[in-house]
């Protein structure tokens, strides 16, 4: 199959992990050739520059919507996209939790002789983040695609049910960890990581992983909906439940960035399958976690307001093959915070958008680094042949 031969209306699957290539190197294209120069290259040019809409501004919408549509099945396919009855089975999961943290809370109150007029007033809560966190329902997208284009035989799959979440409660979290495993039927499989960076549980609710971070605020009662920005519930905390926090804050200050959050959850799960099928998704193994991709995702989804599904997948691509790394990706939020220095190397630093502003936490070497940056290339090139505006 020669290169000049590809439909140019043909989606790339980012599933095929054999996809092809166009027949020269990455590494040994010559530069002359190259479309950008790193150190003049715009990695977000203004909008109308990237889909130049010379064409009929009709056609290139339906085609944008089939394109979007494509995509959406490979996420059904993949089951990426939750179905309704795995959705209410995490629902009723995070349910139990709080209940179960409510209970805890006002029995710890009693057992400590809080004054009756208080006791009634003393509770915890359960906060998710993570994909979950940032999981929206993709119904009323889809929806509004469906009024252009008509997606016949289309399957949802069940997706992967890990759910990260945070209990907030006014105690420590021994004394939870201790009352929360005992006749808990619906429990399984827990283990209390107490020496880790932050106080760590993990265990299997309903059969639904799950890793519950704690964190003690200095307050009796805590509302079921507690705003993690609010400086009074955050007044005077210890460093650790800062921490256990900043996967919160970092979720909903991403939510409230970016400029549609169904789209912007749509693009998070295509690049989240892209990188699990070309090996670069994985923290622990030096390479992105689901925090980078959702922050990559926002940067560009925050610049392209009004772009698609399927040409913000190519704008991912084509900024980031070419984006000059160690400039580190920040969101704009029009905010001053103090930022927290660190020590360590970071070849690929992604800000996140909380205060105290810090990188996200990162294990990439120098050999992650360029296998994720041959990626990105392999991406743009790939993406690039299949968009008929470029």
């Amino acid at each position: 199959m020669e290169f000049g031969h590809i439909e140019r209306q043909q989606l790339v699957d980012p599933r095929h992990v054999n996809t092809y290539l166009p027949r020269w190197s990455i590494g040994l294209r010559p530069n002359s050739n190259l479309d950008y120069q790193v150190g003049h290259f715009n990695p977000l040019p203004p909008l109308d520059g990237v889909l130049g809409f010379g064409g009929n501004p009709d056609g290139i919408l339906r085609m944008e919507m089939e394109r979007s549509m494509s995509l959406f099945q490979i996420m059904g396919d993949e089951g990426l996209v939750p179905s309704l009855e795995e959705e209410m089975k995490r629902r009723n999961a995070i349910h139990k939790l709080k209940k179960i943290v409510r209970e805890w809370v006002q029995t710890v109150a009693y057992h400590h002789a809080l004054p009756k007029r208080y006791l009634r007033f003393a509770s915890g809560t359960i906060l998710t983040y993570g994909s979950y966190g940032l999981g929206v329902s993709l119904n009323s997208l889809l929806d509004s695609f469906l009024s252009f284009v008509w997606l016949e035989n289309a399957v949802v799959h069940n997706s992967e049910s890990d759910i990260d979440a945070l209990c907030v409660g006014p105690k420590t979290f021994s004394l939870f960890c201790a009352t929360f495993s005992l006749s808990r039927p619906e429990v399984s499989d827990i283990h209390c990581v107490k020496g880790a960076k932050v106080p760590l549980m993990r265990f299997k609710f309903d059969g639904i992983s799950i890793d519950l971070p704690y964190a003690r605020l200095k307050v009796i009662s805590i509302p079921e909906d507690v705003d993690v920005f609010n400086p009074f519930f955050l007044k005077n905390i210890d460093d650790k439940s800062r921490k256990s926090l900043s996967g919160v804050h970092a979720n909903r200050r991403i939510l409230q960035l970016v400029p549609n959050v169904e789209i912007f959850q749509a693009v998070v799960r295509c690049v989240k399958l892209w990188a699990k099928k070309r090996g670069v998704y994985g923290n622990l193994l030096g390479f992105f976690g689901g925090v980078h991709l959702a922050v990559l995702s926002a940067f560009i989804c925050q610049r392209h307001p009004t772009a698609s599904l399927s040409a913000l997948f190519f704008i991912f691509f084509k900024a980031f093959a070419f984006w000059p790394w160690p400039t580190p990706v920040v969101l704009q939020d029009g905010v001053a915070w103090p930022f927290i220095p660190t020590d360590k190397v970071l070849w690929m630093p992604i800000q996140l958008p909380c205060s105290p502003y810090q990188f996200c936490h990162s294990n990439i070497v120098r050999s992650t680094f360029f296998k994720i940056k041959s990626e990105f290339m392999r991406g743009h090139m790939l993406t690039k042949v299949c968009a008929f505006w470029y």
